[in-house]
């Protein structure tokens, strides 16, 4: 098992905690992970791009001029592809671009980019965050205090004076230990995660 360093708010190390190896000691798997990243940002896609085919497109009933005798090539709507105003050939329709993971492959794909983070030294846990009230000043001095600039924070539960106080900084996340995944890890430089939160993962990816 790993060890870290466990910090409180002052940046003074307070003790130090093993890691289980099944969560933040696994291989980095890239495919995985490539694989989830996928996932996540197929399933935001919308899908509500629509363009009409040349059946669709109103008008063109008519054959613009007769077939033979104008000098032009013989043509029978208006409304193909090849004129201004026709219909869009192979054009996007509403559908749905998600597909399916399986259950192990995400979990595994979680440790993964867990795993990376503490072999890149990006981790950093603290015994608890705690602001007396909510201010985005008072988090962003804990954050100077660590040098971070580009962090997600996890913490264990919901917490109001931490998500509010976090939400106007530019490059910082709050995310619950439920919400953690795969995306929301890799974009941000940083990990900062509560000795609480660590608890949750270890107990819902370890097993």
């Amino acid at each position: 098992m790993a060890k870290v360093a466990v910090y409180d708010i002052q940046r003074n190390q307070v003790s130090e905690r093993e890691l289980a190896d099944a969560v933040f000691g696994a291989d980095v798997k890239g495919y995985l992970i490539h694989d989830m990243v996928r996932y996540q940002l197929a399933a935001r896609r919308q899908g509500t791009s629509s363009t009409k085919s040349r059946g669709e497109v109103r008008g063109g009933g008519k054959k613009p001029y007769k077939q033979k005798g104008t000098g032009n090539a013989r043509q029978g709507t208006v409304r193909a592809p090849h004129f201004v105003g026709g219909g869009v050939v192979f054009g996007p329709k509403p559908r749905d671009y998600s597909f399916k993971l399986n259950r192990k492959v995400k979990k595994s794909a979680l440790c993964s980019a867990l795993s990376a983070r503490v072999k890149g030294e990006k981790l950093t846990v603290l015994n608890t965050i705690e602001l007396e009230t909510i201010s985005t000043k008072a988090f962003a001095e804990v954050l100077k205090r660590f040098e971070l600039q580009n962090a997600l924070i996890v913490i264990d539960e919901a917490d109001v004076k931490i998500e509010l106080s976090a939400r106007n900084l530019p490059h910082v996340k709050v995310l619950r230990a439920d919400g953690v995944n795969v995306y929301d890890v890799l974009k941000y430089r940083d990990l900062v995660i509560t000795e609480a939160a660590i608890e949750r993962l270890e107990g819902s990816l370890g097993s």
